[in-house]
């Protein structure tokens, strides 16, 4: 059964409508095949070990199904030296922005910003349920106050779909479907950054509607995910959406290997992801006839990771390499070439490259928790010549880098946290080699202080 899966597992980008039927059809022939292994989820399973799960026998399948409520309240207090480029009134803080200078010289968006607000706070309501194909399944629906925003539309203390997932665990595989966090956004890597940016725009962060198998190899944990997009989506010609994705027909897909130890001590992993946009369906010509357009972009991005651990001491790390990650909040995009029909106006495309490496270390000192994350990421361009229509994040962005300090303590169910966020720009002139690259290039720096209070339930 192993090897079916595995085989399951081998990408080919030319096969990405027949890999879909063997994904899923693998995912229900792992049920069939496990009639007599129904059993504990292992570690990595996203049933978390404190919950209290149990086989139900045939005739307590459809009753007494086990719910569980939680959540937490909490409160950001946070302010900044000057305006930076943000999402929900500040919360989420990606780099300064530039300066804008006036007619007497001075810095428009030098200037103390504050704000405060609870739209973080959230609520996680979980399903343990009956035993399907001898599996146990679990779900889960989760939701905060963050709102949804756009061009034309803010909702901000609205209700918003955060993860919402149907689990089924076996002994040695697992099958997700729903919203969850994206593959490139490794859960059990995340930073433990008090922010809820969560070290963007260094740490890819995105959730996704999907479809998700996982399969334990010894010490080894096989994932492989087909993706679309909803809260987090690339851009393009009619800005931001998750048409350019529909369009192409075929899911984003990823594939990633993670390797555990004995113990928690170093557990690490590699993953590499696919996607395939279509930026528009027509063109218009200078006489006004309209074209098909059958033009892509394709990307591959990516990762590495790992983690160490020993007593109160312990240090997270990630590498990307990342072509057209603007749905994943990293700087980039992707642009048109120069060439181009003249006639037809059929347009080629080339991606916006970027490369980040963060590493966040902690300690445990008394009780309370003390850490610092540090990142870096820098805008690669496009390895070749393109015009003037780019859709990407921070175009006139060279580079960023952050050191952010934090420290928490936790007294019963209420956790207090303290972070500074040092964040500094290298702002230039947008594609100043020809070839999607910043030049001449200048600091912007912004401190910000985050005062955090959480309560959890």
């Amino acid at each position: 059964m192993n090897i079916f899966v595995i085989c399951s597992l081998r990408l080919s980008v030319r096969n990405l409508n027949r890999w879909t039927a063997v994904l899923i059809a693998s995912g229900l022939l792992v049920g069939l095949h496990h009639q007599a292994h129904a059993s504990a989820a292992p570690e990595d399973s996203i049933v978390p070990d404190t919950a209290r799960i149990f086989k139900k026998s045939d005739d307590e399948t459809t009753k007494n199904k086990l719910l569980e409520f939680s959540g937490f309240i909490k409160y950001d207090l946070f302010a900044d030296t000057r305006q930076v480029v943000n999402a929900r009134e500040g919360l989420v803080s990606m780099y300064p922005e530039n300066r804008l200078v006036d007619a007497s010289g001075n810095d428009v968006n030098a200037g103390r910003n504050l704000n405060m607000l609870s739209i973080h706070s959230r609520l996680a309501l979980r399903s343990y349920g009956p035993v399907v194909f001898n599996a146990r399944t679990s779900g889960l629906i989760e939701a905060d106050f963050y709102g949804n925003e756009n061009s034309h539309f803010s909702d901000l203390n609205g209700l918003r779909l955060f993860n919402a997932y149907i689990n089924f665990n076996w002994k040695t595989t697992g099958l997700l479907v729903g919203q969850y966090w994206h593959p490139m956004s490794v859960r059990e890597f995340f930073p433990n950054t008090v922010s809820f940016s969560a070290g963007a725009p260094f740490h890819p962060m995105s959730r996704n509607p999907q479809v998700r198998i996982r399969q334990m190899l010894g010490r080894f944990k096989l994932t492989g995910a087909f993706l679309s997009q909803r809260d987090f989506t690339s851009t393009g010609p009619d800005g931001p959406g998750s048409h350019y994705l529909r369009n192409a027909g075929i899911p984003n897909v990823h594939l990633q290997l993670q390797y555990s130890g004995d113990s928690s001590a170093f557990s690490g992993g590699a993953g590499i992801d696919y996607k395939q946009l279509v930026p528009t369906r027509s063109a218009l010509n200078d006489v006004g006839e309209v074209f098909k357009s059958n033009s892509l972009v394709s990307s591959v991005s990516f990762i590495g990771f790992l983690k160490m651990e020993t007593g109160n001491i312990g240090m997270t790390a990630q590498g990307v390499y990342a072509q057209n990650a603007y749905d994943l909040l990293l700087l980039g995009g992707y642009a048109e070439k120069l060439v181009n029909d003249a006639y037809t106006v059929e347009k080629a495309y080339t991606n916006l490259n970027v490369a980040s490496f963060w590493l966040d270390m902690w300690s445990i000192v008394r009780g309370v928790h003390v850490g610092a994350f540090i990142g870096y990421t820098k805008n690669l361009g496009a390895g070749n010549r393109i015009g003037d229509a780019r859709y990407s994040r921070g175009e006139n962005i060279g580079w960023v880098y952050r050191l952010s300090p934090r420290m928490a303590y936790d007294i019963g169910p209420v956790n207090a946290a303290l972070e500074g966020e040092y964040t500094v720009a290298g702002y230039g002139t947008a594609n100043g080699d020809g070839m999607g690259g910043v030049a001449d290039t200048a600091p912007v720096a912004n401190f910000r202080s985050l005062l955090s209070v959480k309560y959890s339930f």
